[in-house]
């Protein structure tokens, strides 16, 4: 009889070759997976099997997960890091059922309720400093700011952008298509700026590197080498908000924030905007309809005739 540890094994060869998941995905659920195993190996029994864990260890595990500080920092792990790894272990024990393997139902593990988080965004004005802060007389400093102009104008999460090739780039419909999470395909458009700076800088590359945005620096190039990655690009864009001078911790996560609320303020209608950003239920989208409505009080407040002073 197999052990979790062993069927672990089996549940993350089932996600790449049954469900056709990406490797970051997979990645994340043998990181969170692997604490659960070590979890019940140090507190439960070395070798347990599935059929042998109870909801009782899960419950404590739980206590653990939400009690747990670093080492470092002494910072508790946050509810959405909890969350993780209880998604890691829900979808583990969903697929021990499909195997007819008995265990912990998978409806005996709530996820804790969710923080709310606040939704940063950029006002029109910082959006255009921003873009206009990378100096683009050298090809990095150019390649900065299609990255900025391109995020803006797409709404790409940052592994959709640093995932991008050359060739995705249609100059003649102005698109790019791209595989968002779960594999899903979509399709982005691209504004005058983003495309004419895209064309800048894909004349001036003289490399034959396939990846749209690689890097500049440091060692020889090889093939798939020179890609940025998301980390990269993340400091990439924390560095010109600085000397932008912007007062938001902006991420590109952030400009794609902007992005949607920018055409939901310019009257782009919900579904829209969730298939531009491709996501999967439109009750996501609507956390974008939050900042709207409070900016369109504020522009009642100021301006409707029956606010002002008689």
């Amino acid at each position: 009889m197999k052990s979790i540890r062993e069927h672990i094994q089996d549940f993350l060869e089932y996600c790449e070759v049954e469900k056709g998941l990406s490797n970051l995905t997979i990645k994340n659920y043998d990181y969170y997976l692997k604490r659960f195993k070590d979890w019940i190996e140090k507190n439960v029994a070395k070798n347990l099997n599935p059929e042998k864990l109870t909801a009782d260890h899960v419950w404590k595990y739980r206590v653990f997960l939400a009690r747990y500080q670093n080492l470092q920092t002494k910072k508790p792990l946050k509810r959405i890091t909890q969350s993780y790894f209880l998604v890691a272990l829900r979808a583990f024990l969903r697929y021990l059922a499909k195997r007819d393997v008995k265990s912990v139902a998978v409806d005996k593990i709530d996820l804790p309720k969710k923080e709310a988080r606040p939704l940063k965004f950029l006002l029109a004005d910082q959006v255009e400093k921003l873009l206009d802060t990378p100096q683009t007389d050298s090809l990095y400093g150019l390649r900065d700011k299609v990255i900025l102009e391109t995020l803006f104008s797409t709404g790409l999460r940052v592994a959709e952008l640093a995932a991008l090739n050359c060739d995705q780039i249609n100059f003649n419909t102005r698109e790019i298509g791209v595989i968002g999470k779960g594999g899903k395909p979509r399709v982005v458009f691209l504004s005058d700026g983003a495309v004419r700076w895209l064309d800048t800088y894909l004349k001036k590359r003289q490399d034959k590197e396939k990846a749209l945005f690689i890097n500049y620096r440091g060692k020889i190039p090889t093939e798939g080498f020179r890609r940025l990655t998301p980390r990269s690009i993340e400091r990439i864009i924390k560095k010109y908000v600085h000397q932008a001078g912007i007062p938001v911790e902006a991420t590109p996560h952030t400009l794609r924030h902007s992005f949607a609320t920018d055409l939901l303020m310019g009257g782009a209608d919900l579904r829209s905007v969730q298939e531009l950003l491709g996501h999967t239920s439109i009750s996501t989208t609507q956390i974008y309809t939050h900042v709207t409505n409070k900016q369109l009080k504020e522009v009642y407040q100021a301006f409707h005739s029956g606010n002002k002073e008689k």
